[in-house]
Order: C-alpha cells, then structure tokens, then sequence
C-alpha cells in the first residue's frame, strides 16, 4: 500500500507522541517535528507508511536517547492481556466455533496500537472484546481460510503489537502447531512485539517464534534479515496481524491472509471498509489472479 497525503498529519501526530511519553523538554518535541516535517518534504510516496515510520522511530530513538520508548507500555498491556486470557480461552473452549471466536478475539485485541491511538486504555480494550464477539462479521472468506490452514505445509504468523500478541496466542492455539512459526521484530519500534513479549505471552514454550531482524513497523521486506526473508519466501502461507503488516504486504505476491481491525480512513479506503471493521481478507496473489481471468473466459 502507497502512502496517502492523509498518512503525512499522522506521521507527525506520532513522533510527537512518542517524543512526549520519555521526555518533557519541549524544545525535543519541537525538533523530532522539524525533523519529520523534513523528511516528508522529501517523500517518496510510492513507498508503504512503515518506511517512512521506521525512519521516524530511528530518528526519535537517537534523539531521546532510548532504545524503547514504548517498553513500559508494552508491559502494561501484556500484563492485562494476560490477566484477561484465562477467561478469554474458556469463551473460546466453550463456543460452537472455536476458530471464528480466536480470529474475533485476535482482531479485538489489535486495538491496543500505539502507532494510531496513543490514548488506549482498559476499558477500550475491555469494549472491543464485546464489539468482536458481537459484531457482524463477514465470515465468507472463513472456510477459505480453513482451506488454506490444512493445505499448508509452512505458515508464518507475522506477530503485530505487545499485548496483542497474548490475544494473538488465543488464535494460534486453533491451529495446528507443528505448521506454525511466529514472527516478531527483530528491534522495538512503537509498541511492536518483540522477543521479549513472545516470551511474555508463554509462545515459546507452545511453539517456534523467529524474529525478522527489522526494527520496521510492519514487515518491510528490503529490511528484515536474509534468514527471515528466505523463510518467508518458502512459507506456503502467512497470516499477518495489523495495520502495518497490511500496508508493507498488500502488494506482494503471496498467500497471506490479512487479520485486522481497520482503524484509520487511510486503511479502510484502501481495504474498501468501513472504519472500526473486523477484516479477515485473503490477498491477490498472482495465482488468485489467473484464476478469475479463466473464469471471466
């Protein structure tokens, strides 16, 4: 996905906020915005939002001096995430359809985004696990995933967010585990899940977690390691968590499989939804496309 010029306001909006949560010297705040005003004078909008965020993050990093801006937010949230997945893992035990309810939670708790909502709390969260379970859901695309899931030989779980990674084990678990790799950053970048917030929410101990050595809000490929980008290449599918992985992996050939909420206009226009909705949406891959032109013939 390209960069929208709505996507500019945002960057700015998020270097401040980030800026603000380990300083209060306003004259930092006011160069990490300079800063990011200048880089998008030079924009390259072809490129996806997360180049440019992993430039600004990099900048911020250096200016305030930590390598972790987010580090105890993302505590904070795996610490609630995992207060809540006891109960969380009866509703799933306990539903008619155990992978719809896990892909449903999954989706809840990617609400816990500090890239687009520096004001999440509680009770946000607390309501997004009601909205999910309640909420319509476009389910068409569910056997197809059930479908790809047990063709698979090889499936990339591209982790998204702390916190959510805890809702994130909820999905896992319905599925076949010996199949399943989870990837997390390689460094932190906002409230991205890393290692350490893998190792929070107990995956190592269930199954095998990577990372993809970027430090990139969402899985810029040009970016990870030469490990994780020949794993990726001969995975048979990926399922990719959020926002950021939507906008890096849009456009690129493969089976993926998107799980998110669409939380920004930017994101719903591109998906064509409406914002607030709970996307399970396969990508188009080359195949995919050769499909529908024999079917047009």
């Amino acid at each position: 996905m390209q960069i929208y010029l709505d996507c500019i306001a945002c960057f700015v909006r998020q270097a401040l906020d980030a800026a603000r949560l380990v300083t209060d010297d306003e004259k930092i705040h006011e160069q990490v915005v300079r800063e990011v005003l200048s880089l998008a004078a030079d924009l390259d909008m072809s490129q996806s939002p997360p180049v440019i965020g992993q430039q600004i993050h990099r900048l911020i990093r250096n200016l305030v001096g930590q390598d972790d801006p987010y580090h105890k937010i993302k505590r904070r949230f795996n610490n609630l995430a995992l207060k809540l997945y006891p109960e969380l893992r009866k509703q799933i035990l306990g539903s008619d359809d155990r992978l719809e309810t896990a892909i449903r939670l999954a989706i809840a708790g990617n609400i816990i985004d500090f890239g687009v909502n520096a004001s999440v709390n509680e009770s946000d969260l607390n309501k997004a696990i009601s909205d999910s379970l309640a909420a319509d859901f476009d389910s068409r695309q569910m056997q197809s995933f059930q479908d790809a899931i047990e063709q698979a030989e090889e499936i990339l779980y591209l982790a998204d967010n702390a916190g959510e990674i805890v809702f994130d084990r909820l999905l896992i678990e319905q599925l076949p585990y010996e199949k399943v790799t989870v990837v997390v950053k390689g460094m932190p970048v906002i409230n991205d899940a890393t290692m350490e917030d893998a190792v929070v929410a107990g995956l190592p101990r269930i199954i095998e977690v990577i990372d993809n050595g970027s430090d990139g809000p969402g899985t810029i490929l040009e970016s990870c390691s030469s490990a994780f980008r020949s794993r990726f290449s001969i995975a048979d599918l990926a399922i990719a968590k959020g926002q950021g992985n939507y906008e890096t992996l849009s456009d690129v050939n493969k089976d993926i499989f998107f799980v998110l909420k669409a939380k920004c206009p930017v994101i719903a226009r591109d998906l064509g939804c409406e914002v607030g909705e709970m996307i399970l949406r396969k990508s188009k891959s080359i195949n995919d496309i050769v499909d529908l032109v024999k079917e047009a013939e």
